[in-house]
């Protein structure tokens, strides 16, 4: 895959025909490239690619974007770290819309369209003191797959949705442009505004939906999604659950 012209500025690209996942290949020498702010690395090919909870992310060879970035965001405390989430989120949603309408963020960052999962993605942050040294994000989309033979309950593809073939290299230029764009608005501290737009994009942020925790199933409506990440509903008692990561599913 040929993006290297297409990139923002200060971005290098390395490409894998096959890995076994990208986030343990942006560990490695193997994606070592010239000092750039960021690296995107791709690949055809997963061997282990994870997905969230554990489980394993299911990909047909050479049809979906497979991708991860590395980048080095100093200019953030350890506290902020979920920013990077959201713009993570936020760029793929936002190249997306390009496709179609229906798109949304299913907290924390799972990509959707209507009820069915079309990408997920996993951060990881190192730290330095009290700031975020390094992070590195892998990322799946499904993008022209057709057949998904995995046990998940609802994946959809891009192609699916639309009925036709996309473009992977065009696709994955938008995208790395959108989150070039909200990582120097983070850079300028406008962390305010992009909150509230990954506020906007969330999957069922109006209404009472269901979901399960420890104790069991309930319903509650989105208050809001703490700096930290961590998820505020209300119930329908009126009391507020915040949650973290693993916490809580929502139910579809």
């Amino acid at each position: 895959m040929q993006l290297s012209n297409d990139l923002p500025e200060g971005w290098s690209h390395v490409h894998l025909a096959e890995t076994d996942s990208l986030m343990l290949a942006l560990k490695r020498e193997e994606t070592a490239t010239e000092e750039t702010d960021i690296v995107l690395a791709t690949t055809d090919f997963q061997t282990a690619g994870r997905g969230q909870r554990g489980t394993s992310w299911e990909a047909e060879r050479g049809a979906n974007l497979l991708f991860g970035l590395r980048c080095h965001p100093r200019f953030l405390t350890a506290d902020r770290q979920f920013l990077l989430s959201e713009i993570q989120a936020l760029a793929v949603a936002l190249a997306l819309d390009a496709h179609g309408e229906g798109f949304s963020v299913k907290w924390p960052n799972d990509l959707y369209w209507h009820d069915r999962k079309i990408g997920g993605m996993l951060l990881e942050h190192d730290l330095r003191g009290t700031v975020i040294d390094q992070t590195i994000s892998g990322v799946g989309l499904n993008v022209n797959q057709t057949v998904f033979k995995g046990n998940a309950p609802n994946p959809v593809s891009l192609g699916q949705i639309t009925g036709r073939h996309h473009d992977l290299a065009g696709l994955l230029t938008a995208i790395c442009r959108h989150f070039d764009h909200l990582y120097r608005r983070l850079q300028h501290h406008d962390e305010a505004a992009i909150h509230t737009l990954y506020l906007s994009r969330l999957y069922h942020r109006q209404g009472f939906h269901p979901y399960a925790d420890a104790q069991g199933r309930f319903e509650a409506e989105i208050i809001g999604v703490a700096p930290i990440g961590t998820l505020i509903l209300r119930d329908r008692q009126g009391d507020l659950r915040h949650y973290a990561f693993k916490e809580v599913r929502q139910l579809l």
